[in-house]
């Protein structure tokens, strides 16, 4: 589905769907933004209560953690999205 990190092919290597159509926006990025906010904050919380670290092992500890599960969801979401728009027939082309 994919031909790069997060750019998606014209068409598909095993049927020849075309998917030049398929734009999946800043989608992806604000479901990203929800799920890491519901699960990264209270572990925030939780862990400046329990052991009140200074702020700058706030941002070391929590930078990495942020940006790794953003590289790991930002794909699959992205494909989820993509897979949304085939199944309700939105596309970006005019037909």
């Amino acid at each position: 589905m994919f031909s790069g990190f997060l750019t998606v092919r014209e068409t598909c290597a095993v049927c020849g769907l075309d998917l030049r159509g398929h734009d999946s926006g800043d989608g992806p990025a604000v479901f990203i933004i929800f799920i890491l906010g519901f699960l990264v904050v209270p572990m925030a919380l939780w862990v400046e209560m329990a052991y009140m670290p200074p702020l700058w092992l706030h941002a070391v500890m929590w930078g990495p953690v942020i940006i790794g599960l953003t590289l790991v969801l930002l794909r699959p979401l992205k494909g989820i999205m993509v897979a949304l728009q085939y199944r309700h027939r939105s596309t970006s082309e005019q037909d």
